[in-house]
């Protein structure tokens, strides 16, 4: 039974191998202090943090997430080490609340390695905090306890870190603030989350594992394995005892609950019937057809939860993106437990220099390695199943997407007309891991954006020395344009704007579809003058709609103002910018994306080397992308590498001009 614990509260713990799992329902930072008898931290060194994740004994979260698991394994730990401390915390300086009584109260639960919560602790009462310590794992007279502590801190990490008797907390605090804002800069955002009764029915027909089956499904999971701690503990045959859950926590908000809206009333008095449908209810999702036994459900196109079908797809695609996270996150994690046993167990027997004759060393060896390769093949298998799963699944969705979520060479593109409303989201590309060559998983993004893009048209991480500086660029340029025809595209006539700001008018032959077609409303700006003067009637537009929102008098905004969404696709920068120009476009950076004014760089970061850190703000609020296949985005569940493909338009093919076309043709008719 879970001791529901109150602040101050401990609670002897039974296992030395324990997960630590949080749920803040927005991405924090969390992280563990180790503590001698007195309770300080003697170095940096006694502290595990997303820049340096692990420690002897215990590993936290590599990045800034809703959700963590925090893996412990208490008998590893240093002998003079009698106290961990689990730290959260507000990422600093990236736009996100800067207390915790802004957000809801954290929960914290100390699970074994079979999911069973042994403890829970929702941390209440805080206010201008922006750190806190949530639980302490100590050890008394032998035997070790948790005890929720709760302690926040108005000076956030420093002032934490300070308490805990660190001299350099200062210094470490600005280090693991940096990461976390290096990290969030590359993550893509995970959609609004589910709550438990919204998960996808796909999923509920899968959960129960088959006699097959090395691992037990997480529950709500198709077949998948969770992510596993690096001190799981061998099972029978030497397999991992897998997590039967994931996360602990209380139950999520549903992006697809839509509130409904009460009957009209004539005066103070509400006289609607309350128990009174005001919206219809969701149409019903499609439901697959009964699967053979011991064979897993048939995949069917959007079989999630939703309002409309478009819904059911973004969904459903975000299904799949966590599914193949979490699976292959399981995968490692075993080969890593693999590659870690079998070390383990060559350093006990060639410690003993007897072992090494008479061939005893030799057959060690080959027993080690057999028993790797067992576990190891063992992994695969439940990998190449799921795998096998969702590529169905993709086999099925793929063709069904609507046009803002569908790739260019889909059919779907042949048929376009210019739509009546904003669509959910939008794709941007691909994305793919090592273990999944053969599956890639659509890269949507939610309308309106709410952060700005970056095309990077540097050869910052590429891998081929060979490739041609000025052949980056263009097709930096190319993909830009590919990204503003979607966005064009995807919005009804009128409601989009593009700008576009190319100084030395390197860009022409990429922006000539967007010119031919007439949806420019103006030639793109070149030189000092045109920058300048394109970032002051920008600027000017965002000062008028805050002003005119936060007085609450939006009606009264000039007639001439121009309410459409605004997109300002600037090429090379800062060639053509001078500081007052730089101060602008950071400010459209910061306070455009809330009014409707987003930006997209063409730049290579390198370039404004000249500026120092002064754009480093700049960068992390974009979101890079980049021209050609590179592994620098990161999801927000687990945070693999994942390999980013650009949504560009196959080579010879008109789909791109048919569709500006029609876009123009709109916007004409509705100008008139």
């Amino acid at each position: 039974m879970t001791a529901e614990l109150v602040r101050g509260q401990n609670h002897p713990l039974s296992q030395a191998r324990l997960e630590v799992r949080v749920s803040a329902g927005r991405p924090i930072v969390a992280g563990a202090t180790l503590s001698d008898e007195q309770g300080r931290v003697r170095g940096v060194e006694w502290v595990a943090h997303p820049g340096a994740p692990t420690l002897p004994g215990l590993e936290v979260s590599k990045q800034a997430a809703a959700d963590h698991r925090l893996a412990f394994d208490l008998d590893a730990l240093p002998g003079t080490v009698h106290r961990v401390s689990v730290l959260l915390a507000l990422p600093a300086g990236v736009g996100g609340p800067v207390r915790f009584g802004a957000v809801a109260a954290p929960f914290v639960a100390v699970t074994g390695l079979d999911g069973v919560e042994v403890a829970s602790y929702t941390i209440t009462g805080l206010d201008t905090e922006s750190a806190v310590v949530a639980l302490e794992l100590y050890r008394r007279q032998g035997v070790w306890k948790v005890r929720a502590v709760g302690q926040g801190y108005a000076g956030g990490l420093a002032e934490l870190l300070t308490d805990q008797g660190l001299s350099e907390a200062r210094q470490l605090a600005g280090s693991i603030n940096e990461a976390v804002a290096q990290g969030l800069a590359r993550s893509v955002s995970a959609p609004p989350p589910r709550t438990a009764d919204a998960d996808r029915s796909r999923q509920a027909a899968a959960s129960a594992p088959g006699p097959d089956q090395p691992y037990a499904a997480p529950q709500g999971a198709p077949g998948t394995v969770p992510p596993q701690s690096p001190y799981d503990a061998p099972g029978p045959q030497g397999a991992t005892v897998p997590q039967t859950g994931y996360p602990g926590g209380p139950a999520q908000p549903d992006p697809s609950a839509v509130t409904q809206p009460s009957a009209p009333t004539g005066g103070p008095v509400d006289y609607s019937h309350p128990g009174r449908r005001a919206a219809a209810p969701p149409p019903p999702a499609p439901t697959a057809p009964p699967a053979a036994p011991g064979q897993p459900a048939q995949p069917v196109a959007g079989d999630a939860t939703g309002w409309s079908m478009e819904e059911r797809l973004y969904n459903q695609v975000w299904g799949m993106f966590e599914d193949l996270a979490r699976t292959t996150a399981a995968y490692r994690s075993a080969v890593d437990f693999a590659d870690s046993r079998m070390g383990q167990e060559l350093d006990k027997v060639l410690s003993d220099p007897r072992s090494r004759i008479g061939g005893q060393g030799d057959a060690a060896r080959e027993a080690a390695q057999a028993k790797r390769a067992g576990l190891v093949d063992q992994a695969r298998a439940a990998l190449d199943r799921d795998l096998a799963q969702l590529a169905a699944e993709a086999e099925v969705v793929e063709p069904a997407l609507p046009a803002a979520y569908a790739s260019w060479d889909n059919p779907v593109w042949h048929g376009y007309r210019v739509p009546m409303e904003i669509p959910m989201a939008l794709r941007l590309g691909d994305l793919r891991l090592p273990e999944s060559e053969n599956l890639s998983i659509p890269m949507l993004v939610r309308l309106p954006l709410e952060r700005g893009l970056w095309i990077d048209s540097g050869r910052a991480g590429l891998d081929d020395p060979l490739t041609d500086s000025d052949e980056l660029r263009r097709l930096a340029m190319d993909t830009a344009v590919a990204h503003a025809a979607r966005l064009l595209a995807v919005y009804p006539a009128g409601e989009f704007t593009v700008h576009v700001i190319d100084p030395a008018g390197s860009g022409a032959s990429s922006l000539a579809p967007l010119a031919r077609s007439g949806v420019l409303d103006a030639p793109p700006a070149a030189g000092a003058a045109g920058v300048g003067e394109v970032l002051a009637r920008l600027t000017q537009r965002v000062d008028l709609v805050q002003m005119a929102v936060r007085g609450g008098v939006a009606d009264s905004l000039p007639p001439d103002l121009d309410t459409a969404e605004q997109l300002l696709i600037v090429n090379d920068f800062p060639h053509g910018f001078d500081d007052r120009a730089v101060t602008q476009l950071r400010y459209l950076a910061d306070e455009g994306p809330a009014v409707g004014v987003h930006l997209m760089m063409v730049a290579d970061r390198e370039d404004a080397a000249a500026y120092g850190p002064l754009l480093d703000p700049l960068w992390r609020s974009l979101l890079r992308l980049t021209p050609v296949p590179d592994d620098h985005l990161a999801d927000p569940w687990v945070g693999h590498a994942w390999t980013y493909e650009p949504a560009l338009v196959p080579p010879g093919s008109q789909v791109l001009q048919q569709v500006l076309s029609q876009v123009a043709a709109a916007r004409r008719s509705w100008n008139r």
